[in-house]
């Protein structure tokens, strides 16, 4: 009696724990292994693939490869191709191997994973169930060992009063009875529960014998025995990938094998036994394909002739220069070659070197003579047109020449010496003043129009008349001459060139070198560049001069072509405009602003003293940004009225190019309502709308869309008077379409259609004009403040319109709402607006009622009018 129970299983817990964690840990290993089993497959894939690649990229030197003119008879090419299909093999054997370990190794791998966590469960799970048994009979031992001592202390008890009333009763008495009827019954109880618990020790000691001997050990042998099958796979699984990895196994020693005498057919003795027959060459004749320029009806494109105009003649120019440099190259090379004459190769290198000389040499002759048949002629086309025979030359009675229609060759030819001769004082002056000629109708018989005694007589007369004046060198500059238009662009040239034979002379800009241009109007426009002799004269194609002014009169009065390319003849020399001005005229004082192209400055014309303002163009700035300066100088060129800045000209003679304007002493009109904020009144801030508004009425009625009013491109004069400025985004349409982006565009003073489809009309300025009298009334205030470009665009197509400046007439912002109406069919046009703030300015009199303003005071009668030419 007194076994007290505990695990008497045959296997304790911690040997149970750890068994358990044993086989977790053999499963984890399991799932390592299928992981590390895959990487590897997919590495040995992936370089079976890159080994196949390199096959393919190693074929390309086999049949219908790159290198398949050497492939037909060599060994090596043999030796190699047997060499890529064995490693191609190798790829294929690979490749395999992957396949069979990822049908059969991987799936038993993870076969064996599924059945070890079967038999872990299956183990924890009778562990479990055994362990419960035996758990259960020990703790029934616990309560009846608790129940036996509960009733050994009743009897106990009893026992005790049973003796006590014994001793003091005697032995009757009924409460004695009593006491002997409980102490028998707490003694019958206490036998029982003996009695019940030696039997369920009896139990326990034998459940513990079969647990120990019997039960755990057929457990524990049942369960090794399926954990051993389980290693016998997993080394059978091992051993199948030891197999299939081994790089030594007999497929890969075969390959090896095979690898190593792939070159054994090679017998170098061998190898260009065909070379001659298979290098024998039939190559074609190398001709240009005629039908490549037959569909070119311009005839701007020859065969076999280089195409050199306006768009090749730099790549022309460098090409030669290149060449003529590879040449020199060459040359040196040839003669360092001869006197290493000990070297190796020197011979062939010396025949590679002739052939390359011989290859520039002819590039260059080819170049040389296209160049040498365009001679000076500048081909914006590069399209031929045909030369014009040359007609005798009639000489009148004051000199000037004229062609008669007829005559034979030795008038011609002795007119061709007069011609030469003319370049006199007298000759020079016609050109200046401008250029006429006197006609002189031709006779019947197509003869001269004066006998040879006259003829020579004149040529006595001007050769006398050349001594006597000192014309040998012009007594004028090149800049004075009426003809001579400056650094004009070709584009305003273009404009001023509408009839055959107007010309003009102008300078330009080509590779930082400065050219004087003839421009002729002939079959199109052509520019020819006048050239500089060695000596310092200047020519074309025919005679040289000491100065530009008596070439062109030679070219004027002899009446011989330019160019015999170009047949152009010139007939009516092209004076400058009356706004083009001399830059020389144009004293600059001081700087006073800055421009998009240039500084703005202060200055005084030489020829009235007159102050004036000057826009000039920075000398570095593109081509096609002083095409937009001098825009707005020809736009301006042509508007006279008070509200419009006034152009006094244009100096485009030399650099920098300059825009002359009428000053403005006020100055810009934003930075006026800035400084002036606190002084200025109700009727100046209207007076400031009306006159833009009059400025821009005139701008509409000439087709004139400015697309950048605002306050800032405003000017005010010492009498308050505005006057619409900066036209240089400016055009003379009655719609405009935007196709080069939104660059540099004022997004918060543009119209939306205009923004979101670059479509600008006069009713995009009236949008503009809108925010101009916001800026006004908010004293020269930002507009829609504190807002982004983007933000403020978002909040206009929403609806958002910015409200009125303190202080505004109610009447004034119900004419900015009605400008910044979104469909642009809906707002007034200049002319409305103009009435409506004539009316404005007329109410603000002195006798009249003041204003309603936004803040609420009551509207007057011309209020109404206001409102009513608003409304219609």
């Amino acid at each position: 009696m007194g076994y007290t129970g505990g695990n008497v299983t045959g296997q304790g817990k911690p040997e149970y724990e750890a068994l358990v964690s044993r086989q977790e840990a053999e499963i984890r290993m399991l799932e390592v292994m299928r992981r590390c089993v895959t990487s590897k497959l997919k590495c040995d894939r992936e370089y079976a693939a890159s080994l196949s690649a390199v096959c393919a990229q190693g074929f390309k030197c086999g049949p219908g490869g790159a290198g398949d003119t050497i492939s037909g008879g060599s060994l090596v090419a043999g030796a190699w191709k047997r060499l890529l299909d064995e490693l191609d093999a190798a790829s294929r054997a690979i490749r395999g191997v992957c396949d069979r370990i990822e049908k059969n190794t991987l799936e038993r791998i993870a076969g064996i994973c599924a059945e070890k966590r079967k038999a872990k469960k299956t183990y924890q799970d009778e562990y479990n169930r055994i362990s419960l048994q035996y758990n259960n009979l020990v703790d029934e031992l616990a309560r009846k060992k608790a129940d036996y001592t509960k009733h050994l202390e009743t009897y106990r008890s009893m026992r005790s009063r049973f003796e006590e009333h014994f001793f003091k009763s005697g032995r009757g008495g009924r409460k004695l009875d009593d006491v002997r009827e409980k102490y028998q019954r707490a003694c019958r109880r206490l036998h029982l529960v003996h009695n019940e618990y030696v039997l369920l020790i009896a139990e326990a000691q034998e459940s513990k014998k079969d647990f120990q001997t019997v039960m755990m050990p057929a457990f524990m042998q049942h369960h090794q025995q399926e954990l051993e099958n389980i290693i016998v796979d997993w080394k059978n699984a091992l051993t199948e990938l030891a197999v299939q990895w081994n790089p030594a196994s007999e497929e890969f020693v075969q390959i090896g094998l095979r690898m190593e005498s792939c070159t054994d057919i090679i017998q170098p003795c061998e190898e260009y036994n065909d070379y001659t027959k298979k290098t024998d060459r039939n190559d074609a004749e190398i001709v240009f394909d005629g039908a490549l320029v037959q569909d070119d009806t311009s005839g701007h494109l020859q065969a076999n002739q280089l195409a050199v105009d306006n768009l090749t003649m730099d790549w022309v120019r460098n090409k030669m220069t290149e060449l003529e440099t590879r040449l020199k190259e060459c040359q040196d090379a040839m003669e360092t070659s001869m006197d290493n004459k000990s070297e190796n190769n020197t011979e062939l290198q010396l025949i590679e070197l002739r052939s390359e000389e011989h290859r520039l040499q002819k590039q260059l002759d080819v170049i040389k003579k296209a160049l040498f048949e365009i001679g000076c002629e500048e081909l914006p086309s590069g399209c031929d047109l045909p030369s014009l025979d040359i007609n005798d030359i009639d000489i009148t009675v004051d000199g000037t020449l004229k062609r008669p229609s007829l005559g034979n060759v030795s008038q011609a030819s002795s007119m061709m010496t007069i011609a030469t001769t003319l370049v006199t004082s007298s000759l020079v002056d016609i050109l200046r003043k401008p250029f006429r000629r006197k006609s002189v109708p031709n006779s019947g018989n197509g003869n001269l129009s004066m006998d040879t005694n006259s003829v020579q007589n004149n040529h006595s007369a001007i050769t006398t008349t050349t001594a006597s004046s000192g014309i040998g060198s012009s007594v004028k500059s090149l800049i004075e001459e009426e003809w001579f238009h400056g650094v004009l662009p070709r584009e305003e040239v273009v404009r001023l060139l509408t009839k055959e034979g107007d010309f003009l002379v102008r300078e330009t800009t080509r590779n930082d070198e400065n050219q004087t241009v003839l421009s002729v109007c002939w079959g199109g426009h052509k520019h020819f560049i006048v050239q500089t002799t060695s000596d310092g004269e200047f020519r074309f194609e025919g005679p040289s001069f000491p100065t530009i002014q008596e070439l062109i009169t030679y070219q004027y009065q002899s009446a011989l072509p330019v160019t015999s390319r170009s047949g152009a003849i010139l007939r009516q020399p092209i004076p400058r405009e009356r706004w083009e001005l001399n830059n020389d005229d144009v004293l600059l004082l001081e700087k006073i602003g800055r421009g998009n192209f240039g500084d703005v400055y202060k200055a005084r014309l030489r020829s009235t003293n007159k102050e004036v303002a000057v826009k000039t163009c920075r000398v570095t700035v593109p081509d096609e940004h002083k095409k937009k300066f001098l825009q707005e100088g020809r736009i301006l060129k042509q508007y006279d009225h008070p509200n419009v800045v006034k152009l006094i000209g244009i100096c485009v003679q030399k650099q920098p190019i300059m825009i002359v304007m009428e000053l403005v002493a006020g100055g810009s009109l934003l930075s006026y309502l800035r400084n002036n904020s606190k002084t200025l009144t109700v009727l100046q801030l209207v007076s400031m709308c009306r006159d833009a508004s009059a400025g821009m009425m005139y701008l509409e009625s000439k087709n004139c869309i400015h697309r950048d009013l605002a306050a800032r491109n405003c000017l005010i004069d010492d009498n308050n008077i505005v006057k619409i400025s900066d036209f240089g985004m400016s055009r003379e349409e009655e719609e405009y379409i935007v196709s080069d982006g939104m660059k540099q565009i004022p997004i918060k003073w543009t119209a939306p259609e205009a923004l979101n489809f670059g479509k600008y009309t006069t009713l995009c300025d009236v949008w503009s004009y809108g925010v101009l009298c916001w800026e006004i009334f908010a004293k020269g205030g930002t507009p829609y403040s504190g807002l982004s470009n983007s933000k403020a665009r978002e909040k206009i197509d929403s609806g958002y319109r910015m409200p009125a400046p303190e202080g505004t007439p109610e009447e004034i912002y119900r004419l900015m709402l009605q400008c910044w109406q979104y469909q642009p069919e809906n707002r007034p046009h200049f002319d409305k607006i103009n009435t409506i703030m004539e009316s404005l300015v007329k109410s603000l009199s002195p006798v009249s009622p003041k204003m309603r303003i936004v803040e609420g005071a009551k509207s007057n009668d011309i209020s109404n009018v206001a409102l009513f030419m608003l409304r219609i």
